[in-house]
């Protein structure tokens, strides 16, 4: 069965056919980082890096890009907030995110490009739109002209033109033709940081940045573009919309995933629901969250509880208690090729909950086997089950699982942790205490004691 993925653009499942033969260009918007990550960022670059191994598994090579929006009306926000620097805000936080990557094992992009480095690719474009019509200069702002599109603006995320609202993406509304209009590149502003364009010092819209990235390393068309379902509009519709008329076919498929929520809620800080990495650590083990986190259809809505995890943990625990017996009995071996009806449930549409179903039901065969004693059967059902264990990112044989002591993750809890730290800090600044207090708490749910001395906060992990 060939890989079959549901493409937003079309609204239907369809067979994979990559632009060249066994190669795929897939690009995800990454980050916007003026936060440390929360699991909804997390279970995003899961998915993805399931997709990737997938992808591979099945023998492509894959080109994986993957941006990061290093400057930005949050960041900016954030900055003067805390009164540091843009830069230093985007830069610290985006080390958090990696971080949080390589804890759960998401394998590295094959270029992380960051928008305040693309900054002379995304003037070739606007000069592009510009001189097609599609774009205009007002005021030292650049805008794409909506209505010079209007016969496909919306497709993606099906709307009509004359249903939607003001882009309500810049306070200079008055300069735009059509309220629908959106911002290329912001003019600056005082006090914040800008570029040099032929239309005036400023800085990237959000949306122009990923088009111009997305082709510059992928090309004018390429097979995969992926991001949340939340980025569906406007995002996504604007970036087909200003590389099209452009004259760049750009993405061939649209993938998007599914939120996540809290209790049945979404997460804000508003409502002190947000979860982090660090929240999570002291009820699950970094794979064990990496489960918990692929387990769901990627399309799916996924609301996080504990109980939730807790059962992730248990079902994870058996396929390691399966693979380590087996492999004290046999030894370790190595993966075999995965059984068809893995193979099958992953090539229709990612359908990691059936593929898991697959590995489970080889876990209980090789947990027979054992109980007989039928060494073969052993072996042959262990190799079954790394196979699709590694395919997933879940091996409990792989390196990165068997050495990741205490030892080794203090690096990136201690990065993890200093960001929440940081967060209480601003919050006692501003004297929010009951934040800066549910800041303490969950800390400490997740076993980190912090401890406030005259040099500062310090922490360590609950023992026992």
């Amino acid at each position: 069965m060939s890989l079959r993925l549901y493409d937003t653009g079309t609204r239907s499942v369809r067979t994979f056919e990559p632009l060249e033969e066994g190669r795929v260009g897939m690009y995800v918007c990454g980050a916007t980082p003026q936060a440390a990550p929360h699991i909804g960022h997390l279970r995003s670059g899961v998915i993805y890096d399931v997709l990737l191994r997938w992808l591979r598994a099945s023998g492509y090579e894959v080109t994986f890009a993957r941006n990061v929006t290093d400057i930005d009306d949050k960041i900016i926000a954030v900055s003067a907030e805390r009164g540091v620097p843009w830069f230093a805000v985007a830069e610290g936080n985006q080390r958090t995110f990696t971080q949080g990557y390589d804890l759960l094992g998401c394998l590295p992009p094959t270029i992380e490009p960051r928008a305040t480095g693309h900054v002379p690719e995304m003037i070739v474009l606007m000069r592009r739109l510009i001189d097609k019509g599609h774009a205009y200069a007002a005021g030292g702002d650049v805008y794409f002209d909506v209505k010079s599109w209007a016969d496909e603006y919306g497709a993606l995320s099906n709307q009509r033109l004359e249903n939607m609202r003001s882009a309500g993406d810049t306070p200079n509304e008055e300069l735009k033709r059509d309220p629908r209009d959106f911002a290329l590149w912001k003019g600056a502003k005082p006090g914040e940081p800008s570029w040099e364009t032929p239309w005036g010092d400023g800085r990237p819209g959000w949306h122009l940045e990923c088009s111009a990235m997305a082709t510059r390393y992928l090309g004018p068309v390429f097979d995969i573009h992926g991001g949340g379902v939340d980025l569906i509009f406007p995002h996504h519709e604007n970036e087909i919309a200003q590389s099209r008329a452009a004259g760049d076919g750009f993405a061939r498929y649209w993938l998007h995933n599914g939120l996540l929520t809290v209790d049945g809620e979404k997460m804000s800080k508003s409502v002190g629901n947000v979860v982090l990495l660090p929240d999570l650590l002291g009820k699950a083990r970094p794979v064990e969250v990496r489960y918990y986190l692929a387990s769901a259809h990627y399309r799916s809505l996924m609301d996080y509880t504990d109980d939730a995890l807790a059962e992730a943990v248990s079902a994870y625990q058996r396929i390691e208690g399966f693979v380590t017996r087996a492999s004290e009995l046999v030894g370790a071996g190595s993966p075999a090729s995965v059984p068809a009806a893995f193979a099958s449930a992953m090539n229709d549409d990612l359908g990691v909950p059936q593929a898991l179903a697959t590995l489970h039901e080889n876990v209980r065969e090789g947990n027979s086997a054992l109980a007989s004693g039928d060494r073969d059967a052993v072996r042959e059902r262990l190799a079954a089950v790394r196979a699709m264990a590694d395919a997933l990112g879940i091996d409990p044989l792989s390196p990165q699982w068997r050495t990741a002591g205490e030892d080794d993750l203090r690096p990136v809890v201690d990065a993890l942790v200093k960001v929440a730290l940081e967060q209480r800090q601003a919050a006692r600044a501003r004297k929010d205490y009951p934040a800066a207090d549910a800041i303490r708490d969950g800390l400490s749910e997740a076993g980190v004691l912090v401890e406030d001395t005259p040099q500062g906060p310090r922490w360590e992990l609950k023992r026992g």
